[in-house]
């Protein structure tokens, strides 16, 4: 890391930790500075040189800056600039002092403890508005981007200790213009999360995100994905064809309001399936605040809080997440 934080000093980020790393790229929390003493807490995102030499690769990571940069809302991670030292490509994005819900869901199963239906809910719910968001932005000339994010799962939600949900990683997205895209010839996203259009190579629109984030919702009231398989390619099998089971039967404290939305959500026909996130964000928030005061932000953050033991959360070490670099 001496080299790398040698390099960044000299455009005023000061890196301190690593705290992710994949493949392709690494994750690292560092100080942005600036005149009189100011700091800012930022994520600095970084290709590997041999990564960044790839033309594909190098259109991906720009393309995705360049989706990213715009999508300025609550429950999505910020992105703040896009450069190029030393020959690697990096971007500068919002720092979340938090978890991953793959953290939280682990977290649970290791103390054997349910996550609360509403919390599950709510933070879905909150996916399911930043996705709402993403789903309908146009670009500055008024050109729909009909983007698509295709890789929601549990990895690509962080969660703040303050209770802010938000959707990050657009690296395999699909948006007009700005991303390589081979759809049809290959499968982009983690197979235990596709939609069933990811899944059989078809051409997908919004309603692919609605698949998984169903599976999200499901994986947070059980504490497994049913779909997944320790096969890839049976995994994807299980997205196509394994039978949908009566999710109350699994938690009986599911009700038959809870069950519907999973259902609509996990119907293989898109036709059937919401139309959109904010069709889905709005059956949720109907179900959670309806008949009764449901969870906010800040519940959310008491209870993360509690379950990490958080006392200061501006002085404790955030979990680490895995790096929101991707594939090509």
């Amino acid at each position: 890391m001496g080299s790398i934080k040698h390099i960044f000093n000299e455009i005023h980020y000061e890196m301190t930790r690593k705290v992710a790393e994949g493949g392709m790229g690494l994750v690292y929390e560092a100080h942005q500075l600036g005149a009189g003493n100011f700091k800012k807490v930022v994520a600095v995102k970084l290709i590997r040189e041999e990564y960044s030499a790839i033309e594909e690769f190098q259109k991906n990571f720009i393309g995705e800056a360049r989706l990213v940069a715009d999508l300025i809302h609550t429950n999505i991670v910020q992105t703040y600039h896009l450069g190029q030292i030393g020959g690697q490509y990096f971007m500068v994005m919002e720092f979340v002092r938090g978890v991953n819900l793959e953290v939280f869901i682990d977290k649970h199963r290791s103390l054997d403890r349910k996550i609360p239906i509403d919390l599950a809910a709510f933070i879905v719910s909150r996916v399911a508005r930043g996705l709402a968001y993403a789903h309908q932005k146009h670009d500055l000339e008024g050109r729909h981007l009909n983007i698509v994010h295709r890789d929601i799962g549990p990895k690509n939600v962080l969660m703040a200790y303050e209770g802010d949900v938000k959707l990050t990683d657009f690296g395999i997205a699909k948006a007009l213009d700005l991303m390589y895209n081979e759809e049809g010839k290959v499968i982009a996203g983690k197979d235990e999360y596709l939609s069933p259009e990811q899944a059989s190579y078809a051409v997908t629109d919004a309603r692919a995100d609605l698949f998984p984030l169903g599976i999200v919702l499901t994986e947070l009231l059980l504490g497994k994905n049913i779909f997944r398989s320790a096969d890839r390619s049976q995994s994807r099998r299980n997205i196509l064809s394994l039978p949908i089971p009566v999710f109350s039967k699994l938690r009986e404290d599911i009700d038959p309001k809870l069950e519907a939305i999973i259902g609509k959500a996990l119907q293989r026909d898109r036709d059937k399936r919401y139309k959109s996130a904010n069709e889905m964000l709005t059956d949720l928030e109907l179900y959670l605040y309806s008949d009764r005061y449901g969870p906010t932000n800040e519940k959310l953050g008491v209870y993360l809080k509690e379950l990490f033991g958080v006392v200061d959360p501006g002085g404790t070490a955030l979990p680490q997440h895995p790096t929101s670099v991707s594939r090509p």
